[in-house]
């Protein structure tokens, strides 16, 4: 089942990883946009880079909170296959300043 987040800015994130878009998906980031994974700080371009556009990222929203700040993916790649992922976003103005997955 896929599911469409309800805010439009995390919607967009989500149909530029499905879309293997990178334009696009930099086009919901702040400039100075961060995120963790599993719980530590990385470096977001490489992160990125090595995560989800070297590796055919995929994600398949199972649920997303009403608000649509926080989402519970089927998240898979070519590197470490499918697993299920929990993410979060904090939203500045209309972009994303910061996300946080890991395991779910």
């Amino acid at each position: 089942m896929h599911v469409t987040p309800a805010h439009p800015t995390v919607a967009a994130f989500v149909d530029a990883i499905n879309a293997g878009d990178r334009d696009g998906f930099y086009a919901t980031l702040t400039p100075d946009a961060t995120m963790a994974d599993d719980g530590n700080d990385r470096d977001l371009d490489s992160w990125v880079d090595k995560e989800i556009f070297q590796s055919d990222g995929r994600m398949d929203v199972e649920s997303t909170s009403p608000d649509g700040l926080s989402l519970t993916a089927r998240y898979s790649n070519s590197t470490w296959g499918a697993m299920r992922t929990a993410w979060s976003f904090t939203i500045s103005g209309d972009r994303i300043s910061r996300f946080e997955t890991g395991q779910a």
